[in-house]
């Protein structure tokens, strides 16, 4: 699926990544975004609207130009609009859908380049975190639309692993928490750690790859499957340094790898440093930027250390979207190896019965 372009080693790409200057990288994406003749159709029918010439992007903090990106549009457009038409057509891939906690889900296609940016990431986390290749895998995450689910592919393809799977619908369980049918979701839950053990108790498998959320449910009601594991991978918003210590101890010598993230863009984990009570994760620069600005002003970037709401930009070469702000909340996280800001300690912006978080 990769091919030869792809390293055995991840870390030459990310750092090439890493030493690109965001503001010539800000008018490469800009540029073939706008390009008259093979831009993105969705953003060329916003240029009469705008009181600027996006042409004349010139740094990546004028992006602030376009303001927040509306959601709601990735609700209703077609996804194939999102990307300039200096991808041939037709397009042929996946669209992936975000969690749909608040109605519609919003849509983005993935190009193959893209695929390959966030697969290129992954294993470079796994290296980073510790994960052996050619060990095997359960993928106990969202399936079907949710991006999540690719990490099976990832997995296996990127770093030489078996991977099983279970099917599991985050929708299903965020309807019930809205609906207050809360014994279902018990029903529910049960019914995910019955998929998870069935497969943990062959003793075949290594690692596991899951929510934190569910993870703590697998650990208070059966301990030794996790003992026996060599390490597990948590993907979502409910974990603290506390439950990571905790979880540590709880896979009894195995390994903890956590990543922060959703469909539209990601960021890696950078480990707890000892007596530390912060979770840090930096973006999956350049194609993937975060910031966190003040809650009534998203313009204003907080102090390092301070906590706000997540802004995030996606600068793909085939995907631009500015300014989106997150329902999620963080600590601005700095860190030297790294030429943008980062996020720390994330959590929900707000949980209310009608925007839950569920097994996340």
């Amino acid at each position: 699926m990769w091919g030869a372009a792809t390293p055995a080693d991840p870390g030459a790409l990310v750092k090439e990544w890493l030493d690109i200057d965001i503001d010539r990288w800000t008018r490469q994406v800009v540029r073939r975004t706008f390009d008259p003749d093979f831009g993105s159709p969705y953003w060329l029918r916003q240029v009469p609207r705008l009181d600027f010439d996006p042409l004349e992007i010139a740094r990546y903090e004028e992006l602030s130009a376009f303001g927040p990106f509306p959601l709601a549009d990735l609700r209703t457009t077609d996804p194939a609009d999102l990307v300039p038409r200096a991808v041939p057509r037709p397009l042929a891939g996946r669209v992936w859908e975000t969690g749909g906690t608040t109605g519609t889900p919003c849509r983005v296609f993935y190009t193959p380049d893209m695929l390959r940016h966030r697969a290129v990431w992954r294993r470079w986390s796994f290296v980073q975190e510790g994960f052996l290749p050619g060990r095997t895998w359960l993928q106990a995450t969202p399936t079907g639309p949710h991006l999540i689910g690719h990490g099976v592919w990832e997995a296996a393809d990127l770093h030489d692993g078996q991977v099983y799977a279970i099917d599991m619908d985050p929708r299903w369980i965020k309807r019930l928490i809205r609906e207050g049918r809360l014994a279902d979701v018990g029903h529910y839950t049960t019914h995910l750690l019955d998929q998870i053990t069935d497969a943990l108790g062959q003793g075949r498998i290594h690692y596991l790859n899951t929510t934190p959320a569910l993870f703590q449910a697998l650990k208070q009601r059966f301990p030794e499957h996790v003992a026996a594991l060599d390490g597990v991978r948590l993907s979502g918003t409910q974990i603290n340094a506390t439950m990571y210590r905790d979880f540590l101890g709880a896979l009894d010598g195995g390994i903890c790898g956590i990543s922060y993230g959703n469909t539209l863009g990601n960021a890696a984990f950078l480990g707890v440093r000892q007596g530390s009570a912060t979770i840090p994760y930096m973006p999956n620069y350049p194609q993937v930027t975060m910031q966190v600005v003040r809650k009534d002003d998203w313009t204003s970037v907080v102090a390092p250390g301070a906590s706000g709401q997540v802004r995030l930009t996606v600068l793909h070469d085939d995907l631009f979207l500015p300014n989106v702000l997150e329902r999620d909340q963080a600590a601005r996280h700095v860190d030297d190896d790294w030429p943008c800001d980062g996020v720390a300690d994330v959590r929900p912006l707000q949980v209310t019965n009608s925007a839950p978080e569920g097994l996340y």
